[in-house]
This record gives structure tokens, sequence and C-alpha cells, in this order.
């Protein structure tokens, strides 16, 4: 994985996660939700580079 995409994808979960608590404090479940959806696609970002890592290896 590129720290370009490690960065990218840290920094989504970041967003998400600070979406998500503004959402908790003024009670706007439709925050809550996109901050949540921001987070799992930052894990799924960083599962798909850490699955292209491991082919990687196995070709090399």
């Amino acid at each position: 994985m590129s720290m370009k995409d490690r960065a990218e994808a840290t920094a989504k979960n970041i967003e998400g996660k600070v979406q998500e608590a503004i959402g908790n404090v003024t009670g706007d479940p439709q925050t809550q939700t996109e901050g949540k959806a921001k987070q799992v696609e930052a894990k799924v970002r960083h599962t798909l580079e850490n699955v292209k890592d491991e082919v990687k290896k196995m070709v090399d």
C-alpha cells in the first residue's frame, strides 16, 4: 500500500469519526450514518490495499 493510499484512507476514517461524533452531539441520525459510511469506506480501502500487497508478495 502506498503512503498516499494509506494517508487518504486514514484521512477518510478520521473524517468519518468526526462526522459521526457531530451527529451524536447534534442528534442528527443522517450525519451519524454518513460518518459511519465514510469509516466503512476507509476500512474497505485499507483491506483492498492489503490484499494487493499480499498478491504482490506472492508474485514476486
